[in-house]
């Protein structure tokens, strides 16, 4: 009879751990449809968009313009991120997350559509910036409904480290477009790339969508949802909640997500603009970048699982601490156009510094919160700090590479102020992972 019991119960921890796997794989590819679009947009923004669109005699200003549209995406992601964090508290996080990757797959997809600026002469920015207004809006509800899915479905823990694999939508989605460049930079010609190369990154987008629409639509919704789904769900109003219930915590939370935000882009969008400005040898950078993203797929749920032994915020702290710190040093190897420095660089600050910040934000933020509000408490953290962190950043730092002639200072004491900023947010949030929580501080469990 014990024997039959303890099979019994092995197999239904074998079926709960693959519809765990099955729910994150579905998570994570929609944020890798995500991060693909705005990634595959910056980097067409650094080597195609000024000329193409925002065409100037100095190629500085048609960058900056290119960057001011990359900007405007992130400005639409707030309300994004209120309206879907609204549907997925009120009606379910299931039809969110089917609603955000269609709005997103489409605008990329319509981007490698988009005639350029000789064709169809204004125009063309113009519906260039209405397309990033729609992918911002969707991707707004995108990430926060991901994460919250996948935290939902874990048990306790390891949802440190379940939660995690979403995140690793975010170098995979980095991936792709980028390979699809340098496969294209290497088969067709400069003339060519310019000509109609740059548009078959957007166009094959839409098969990551329809991939991830179709494993999306075979999940279930949320069972902790599904639960107060006729009760606390149909009574409240989860913004207003949020911001007047809450106001700390979206605070510190936003504080929090400043530098992770920042870092990323940073180290896989704005270095290409900074190292164009100060002729330093592309193929180097892009490809130590490529290798150390490569690795922080591995190092995101390694960092998620340390985050269920040691604690959330102590892993943050460090990633935080990591990136603050070594961001003179980055610089420096950076600018000795050598390989090997560049490359143990990039391990240091992106492999490690930002899986450190980016890996426990999934089981973390979603802790935060109880169920009827969750979706639109990680919204509201999630987008602001973004467009706040990475979204102003593209303008802000090729200003700043202008008023310092393309030095590397200015942009260094920009991330050391985000991080400073971040970790007073760190050491003002709670601890919420199980059997590390500070005090009385319930997870929603308890809820």
């Amino acid at each position: 009879m014990a024997s039959s019991t303890f099979t019994q119960t092995q197999t239904a921890q074998g079926n709960h751990t693959s519809l765990i796997r099955r729910v994150a794989s579905a998570s994570a590819i929609g944020t890798a449809a995500e991060y693909y679009d705005f990634f595959a947009y910056g980097t067409a923004a650094v080597l195609f968009f000024g000329h193409l669109f925002f065409p100037s005699h100095d190629p500085l200003i048609s960058t900056l313009a290119a960057f001011a549209t990359y900007a405007v995406g992130f400005l639409a992601r707030p309300i994004g991120g209120i309206v879907f964090g609204h549907i997925g508290d009120k009606v379910g996080r299931k039809k969110a997350l089917v609603a955000t990757i269609l709005i997103v797959g489409l605008g990329t997809f319509c981007i490698g559509l988009l005639p350029t600026y000789e064709k169809i002469g204004i125009w063309a920015p113009v519906l260039l910036i209405a397309i990033r207004l729609l992918q911002g809006f969707g991707v707004g509800g995108e990430q926060a409904g991901a994460v919250l899915m996948t935290a939902e479905y874990s048990q306790a823990s390891r949802r440190g480290f379940f939660a995690s694999w979403v995140q690793i939508g975010a170098p995979v989605g980095f991936l792709l477009p980028l390979a699809l460049f340098a496969i294209l930079n290497a088969s067709l010609t400069a003339e060519q790339m310019m000509d109609w190369g740059w548009r078959v990154p957007f166009l094959l987008s839409a098969l990551l969508v329809i991939v991830g629409l179709f494993i999306r639509l075979r999940i279930d919704e949320s069972p902790v949802f599904a639960a107060i789904r006729e009760t606390k769900a149909a009574e409240s109003r989860p913004l207003k909640e949020v911001i007047r219930g809450n106001p700390k915590l979206v605070i510190n939370g936003v504080a929090a997500k400043l530098i992770e935000a920042c870092a990323f882009a940073l180290f896989t969008v704005i270095i290409l603009a900074w190292g164009k400005a100060n002729n330093l040898d592309a193929g180097i950078l892009m490809n130590s970048m490529i290798v150390a993203v490569i690795l922080e797929i591995f190092a995101i749920p390694l960092m998620g699982a340390l985050s269920d032994k040691i604690g959330r915020k102590p892993v943050y702290m460090m990633g935080a601490l990591l990136i603050v710190i070594s961001i003179v040093p980055f610089f420096y190897a950076l600018s000795q156009n050598s390989y090997w420095l560049t490359q143990m660089a990039m391990i240091v600050a992106l492999t490690l510094g930002h899986s450190m910040c980016y890996a426990p934000q999934a089981s973390w933020f979603p802790e935060l919160f109880p169920t009827h509000i969750r979706c639109s408490g990680i919204a509201v953290i999630w987008q602001v700090g973004s467009l706040i962190g990475s979204g102003v950043l593209g303008l802000v730092a090729v200003k700043i590479l202008q008023a310092t002639d393309g030095h590397w200072y200015g942009l260094a004491l920009y991330v050391a102020v985000l991080g400073v900023i971040s970790v007073v947010g760190l050491l003002r949030l709670p601890e919420t992972a199980p059997g590390r929580r500070d005090g009385e501080y319930h997870t929603w469990e308890q809820h």
